[in-house]
């Protein structure tokens, strides 16, 4: 690896082979030495999960002049902890999420392992993005975010990111944006998330599977309505989720 060029970081939890992963490593080329440490196999849903009894492995399938492609049977946690860990010779300038193959706004930010890779990096003091597309197909079109995400990667890479705060940055399916919206995450629930099957054998299993209810649909300050009327939207995240209001209003607890 060039040590002149910034190290990029790269994971996400649709495993290494994914269309969105691959389609982020093309488009950050050019903009220093990239590595990629991503599971073996799909990992959504996995959030900030680490492996603690299971041993992990890693295998390097593919090496070029800048660009190194490692997978592991680990979560996108583990992915980022044994990438600082075993594979990369320096410090990495910035570790990105994604691009994730499916909507991580509101509160699928707390289940999603393309998150759980930003929040990694961020809470080892790298500035950090995740990157998601809101298209399940695993042939979804990534082309159309190919400007924002190089520019975002730019700007980062250029001005940095205050301690503790990462971007959560979603992208509208849609051949074209009304812009861009720095926004706050939405307030949601999921409902209906069990399906229940029974098998021929004789026995029930569940399916989670679910519905998203938007419980704030005209509140134009949020990722859920900038998505829903076409704009890409950025919302910064932090690691520290004290509720320092209601923590000062109960500083009588205190003996």
């Amino acid at each position: 690896m060039n040590s002149k060029k910034p190290l990029i970081l790269i994971s996400n939890d649709d495993g290494y082979q994914a269309k969105g992963i691959n389609c982020l490593v093309d488009m950050l080329r050019h903009l220093g030495d990239i590595i990629v440490c991503a599971p073996d196999s799909a990992r959504s849903g996995f959030s900030c999960a680490f492996s603690a009894t299971t041993p992990l492995r890693l295998n390097l399938r593919h090496e070029e002049e800048g660009l190194q492609i490692w997978s592991s049977n680990g979560t996108p946690v583990d992915c980022v902890k044994l990438a600082l860990s075993q594979i990369v010779d320096r410090r990495p300038d910035i570790v990105i999420g994604g691009i994730n193959h499916g909507d991580n706004a509101s509160v699928n930010t707390h289940y999603s392992g393309t998150m759980g890779v930003t929040l990694e990096g961020c809470m080892k003091y790298i500035p950090s993005i995740a990157f998601s597309l809101c298209d399940n197909r695993d042939d979804a079109d990534f082309e159309p975010l190919r400007p924002y995400v190089v520019s975002m990667t730019e700007k980062v890479l250029t001005k940095g990111l205050p301690k503790g705060i990462c971007l959560n940055v979603n992208f509208p399916r849609t051949p074209k944006y009304n812009g861009v919206k720095v926004c706050r995450m939405s307030q949601g629930t999921w409902g209906q998330e069990v399906t229940r099957c029974h098998h021929p054998r004789g026995y029930d299993y569940f399916w989670m599977v679910g519905h998203y209810q938007n419980d704030e649909p005209d509140m134009q300050d949020t990722d859920r309505w900038a998505l829903d009327n076409g704009y890409v939207a950025i919302t910064p995240t932090q690691v520290d989720v004290t509720a320092y209001e209601f923590m000062n209003q109960k500083k009588d607890w205190e003996e």
